[in-house]
This record gives structure tokens, sequence and C-alpha cells, in this order.
């Protein structure tokens, strides 16, 4: 637990580096630098055993998952440089009763009607940030929005990906990553400033600890006792938002991130009960 707590502090940590670097550099190089970092750290790091781990036995698989992580990444880069860390993560945080409904659709999962009126009552949460908040109905509500069905999509792959391993995973899809953001890259592309160089710093060093976290976490425990955790994302991205930004949330936003959060362990809780 101790673990997934350090992750997700990493991990918005991260998008507030990210935020930061958003007023010098478009969302894509941002996404680049991010990548750029996580492959070398990976690649440094599974060296020796790059020879065995590389192959993928699902290939395409892997790669479409590296897409929808990609998406992802950029369309939350791209929501948090108009709206709030706080109101773009609560948002984002619809992804897990997403996940739910969409591996009832696709998978074939069973879905009844409470975990339905769990589904029902997040999107209600998303809808009353969404709607009252002064300054979050634009297109960077709907980049939220869409993250957290990007998220939901490649956490539905992944359940699908069940002859590759975990790190082999990881690789393909900051490599997936690394390559799908150079193609855009020169179009928008900035000479680096001085200044910048320790957001970038950050933004890498926060999303690699992080994801050693996280797997070191989800390594030691179950995946089901761990899941509630990360909705501590949100308190985390309210206190940078705070303490980098200023920006502190308003009660729609906490009213509807409330909302948001107790659907999704009440959805949590009926799919560990039954």
């Amino acid at each position: 637990m101790i673990c997934v707590l350090c992750a997700f502090a990493c991990f918005t940590l991260m998008d507030a580096c990210a935020k930061g670097l958003s007023q010098h550099y478009d969302p894509v190089q941002i996404v680049w630098l991010r990548y750029l970092t996580n492959t070398a750290l990976l690649l440094l790091v599974f060296a020796p055993r790059l020879g065995r781990l590389l192959p993928a036995r699902q290939p395409r698989l892997q790669v479409l998952r590296g897409a929808m992580q990609l998406t992802t990444v950029l369309l939350f880069f791209t929501a948090i440089q108009s709206i709030g860390l706080a109101e773009a993560t609560a948002l984002a945080d619809l992804n897990p009763v997403l996940v739910t409904l969409g591996a009832a659709l696709f998978l074939r999962e069973r879905l009844g009607p409470r975990r339905l009126m769990g589904i029902g009552f997040a999107f209600c949460g998303a809808m009353i940030i969404i709607r009252p908040g002064p300054g979050v109905l634009d297109w960077a509500a709907l980049y939220a929005l869409g993250t957290a069905i990007c998220f939901a999509g490649g956490m539905l792959i992944t359940r699908m990906i069940q002859r590759d391993g975990l790190i082999t995973s990881l690789i393909w899809g900051a490599l997936v990553g690394l390559i799908g953001s150079s193609l855009a890259l020169p179009f928008v592309w900035r000479p680096i400033a001085a200044e910048t160089l320790w957001p970038i710093l950050g933004l890498g060093l926060s999303g690699a600890i992080g994801q050693g976290f996280l797997v070191k976490g989800y390594s030691i425990a179950e995946a089901s006792s761990l899941a509630p955790f990360g909705y501590t994302g949100l308190i985390f991205a309210t206190l940078w938002g705070i303490l980098f930004f200023g920006q502190y949330p308003d009660g729609w936003t906490v009213a509807g991130a409330l909302v948001i959060v107790g659907a999704g362990l009440y959805v949590w809780w009926r799919e560990n009960r039954i």
C-alpha cells in the first residue's frame, strides 16, 4: 500500500511538471520527453535481459496497448494546459468504472444492475464537475474525459494480453510511446530552454520512480486490495495544484470528485464481493 501511495504521489508530480512545461512546449514534445526518459531508464535497468524480455508473443496487442497509453498521456497533458490538476484528475478517475463497462461490452463479463448504478453515478459526478464549474466547461474537460476512455481501453487490452510478462509489456509500452511521439515531434519542436531543465528532469524521474513503485507494490500484494488506493492520486493532484499553481478546486469539483470516487469504490467492492 505504501508503494502504491508513493507511486501516485510521483505520477501526479509528473503531471504537475507537465503542466508547468505546457507553458513553454507543445504537449507532444512534453510527451516525447516523458517517454524518452522512461525508455532510457527501462533499457538501462533491463539491458542484461533485454534479448529475452523484448520478444512478445502478442505484438499486435502490445502495439495497440502502447498506442492507447500514448493517447492517454497526450490527452491528459493537453487537458492540464487549460484546467487544474484536480479537475483533470477527477475526470480521469472515471477509468475504473469505464473498465467495468467495457469489460461487459467487449469481454462479455457480467454487468448487474448494481454495477450499472455505480457507473451511472460516476458519470453524474463527471457532469457535476464539467457543467457547473466555472472555467471547466471547454475542450480541456473533454480531453480529460478522453483520458479516462483511452486508459480504460488500454486496461481492457492488458486483460487480453496473457502470454507476455509485465516487464515485456512495460518495455513495449515505452517503445511504442517513444516512436509514436517521435513521428509528430518535428512538427512541434521547440529548442529546450535552460530554465526548463529542472522540470524536464522532474518529469522523467517522477514518472520512472512512480512506475517502479507501482510494479513493486503489485508484485507483493493482490491487485484487488490495492485498487482503491489509486484514488489517492486525486488528493496528491490537488496538493500539487495548490503548491505549484495556486489552484484550489471549487465546491463543484470537490462534490463531483467525491461522487466519482464513491461510485468507483462501490463498483470495486461489488467486483470483489462476487
